[in-house]
This record gives structure tokens, C-alpha cells and sequence, in this order.
């Protein structure tokens, strides 16, 4: 059995926070037809400029709540929220350019809704999958990468027994469990931290595991971590 936990450390920092989580199992990730997921992609655009409202990108509130998160635990220079990231892009007319089916997907929630969206292949996990504060040690190739860059002890990240699976909680992702066309098993995370969006999470999780369903079929299940429930099964 393959969990998914969330560790006291984290808690204790954010006692607030809630993450909806999407367990994708048999899926075709497969890309059929790509103009689909562009014209997903052009309408999620669209939608996203309501979290554009101030023209200085760090005055918007979506953005705000994880600029001032990532002050309370040790982050990487310059390192910014993975929706701050996709929303700079659209700020700037820059299209979010399509990967494959489960990455347009979740990039689509995230800038309906406005939070930070990510997922993993589950089959290349080794042991748990644990957001936690960093020992330091934990070995990381970044997206695109060649070297080690592991996390700076303290920081808050997503791991297995192997090493680190996404830094600074949810700003790069690792290259050893990125979800691909191959990919038939994944696990999404969508995550809050601010309490007055909470039934902004749910509907966004819902919307992510219903446009799996819908386009890329298997069994998906959904799932809220929060301090009550700091821990789910993944796989039996």
C-alpha cells in the first residue's frame, strides 16, 4: 500500500491548509487530439485575468497568500507558487503552451480557480509520498534537468524514500516522476492554504477529477487532506 501523508512539521505551520487530492488509476494519457486541450487551455486564459485584478502581478490576492507563505519556511531564491507562475504568463499574453492531457488539464483548473494544481506519475514512486520539511539531503533533478539540486533544509516538499518530487511545496517539479503519455496511474494535488477558499477547492477538485473522467477514462477518486486527516491510501 502506497500512502500519501502530510507530516506534523508541515501542520504545525500551517494548521489551515487543505489539499484535495486526485487519485487517477488506468487512464490513456495519450494525446488523441491536441486542439482540444489548446482551446482548454485559451479558455482557461480567459477565466483567469478575474485574479488579475491589480497590475502589479504581487498585490492580487491569490497571489499574495503564497507570496506570504513561502516567507514562513526556507524556499530557494526567487522561487514563486506554481499559479503565480501561470498567471505571470497570462499577465504578460503569454499562452500556457499544452504538455500532455493530465498536465493541460490541471494547468486549466489551476487558472480557473486560482490555486496551485500538480501531479506525479504514481508508478515511479518509491515507498510513501510525504509533504514534509527537508532534511537537505534529499536527492532532486528539477524538470528539464540534468544535475542534483536537492532542497535546503527546512523547506517544505514533496518526497518519497528516493528523494525530493517537487520543491519549495509546489514550485519545481522533478523530473524522475513527471507525468507523461505513458503515463496510466497518477496522483494531483490541488492546495489551499487560505480558509475562505475552501469551497473554491472542492469545486476545483471536482472539476479535476470530472475532466479526467471524462477525457481520459479509468477510476479516479478524490480525496481532502487536511490536520483531521493528514493521511490517504493512494494504491491497495
Amino acid at each position: 500500500m502506497t500512502r500519501f501523508v502530510v507530516e506534523d512539521d508541515v501542520w504545525a505551520i500551517f494548521p489551515h491548509a487543505k489539499i484535495g487530492v486526485v487519485v487517477a488509476q488506468g487512464i490513456d494519457n495519450g494525446i488523441k487530439n491536441a486542439s482540444v486541450y489548446e482551446q482548454m487551455l485559451r479558455e482557461a486564459e480567459k477565466e483567469a485575468r478575474k485574479f488579475l485584478e491589480f497590475e502589479e502581478l504581487s498585490r492580487n490576492p491569490v497571489i499574495v497568500v503564497w507570496r506570504e507563505a513561502f516567507r514562513r519556511f526556507k524556499t530557494k531564491k526567487g522561487a514563486r507558487c506554481s499559479v503565480e507562475a501561470l498567471l505571470k504568463r497570462v499577465k504578460n499574453g503569454q499562452h500556457i503552451r499544452t504538455i500532455n492531457p493530465l498536465v493541460d488539464i490541471y494547468n486549466s483548473v489551476s487558472l480557473r480557480y486560482g490555486l496551485p494544481c500538480g501531479g506525479e506519475d504514481i508508478d515511479t514512486f518509491v515507498g510513501d509520498i510525504r509533504l514534509a520539511l527537508a532534511d537537505g539531503h534529499e536527492p532532486f533533478i528539477p524538470l528539464g534537468g540534468e544535475e542534483n539540486d536537492p532542497p535546503y533544509e527546512g523547506e517544505i516538499v514533496y518526497k518519497d524514500d528516493v528523494g525530493a518530487i517537487c520543491r519549495c511545496w509546489n514550485w519545481r517539479e522533478a523530473q524522475r516522476t513527471m507525468l507523461t503519455e505513458q503515463t496510466k496511474h497518477a496522483f494531483l494535488c490541488i492546495e489551499s492554504i487560505d480558509e475562505t477558499r475552501n469551497e473554491v477547492l472542492y469545486q476545483a477538485l471536482e472539476e479535476l477529477a470530472s475532466s479526467i473522467r471524462r477525457h481520459l477514462g479509468g477510476t479516479v477518486k478524490t480525496h481532502i487532506v487536511d490536520i483531521h486527516h493528514p493521511e490517504i491510501s493512494i494504491t491497495d
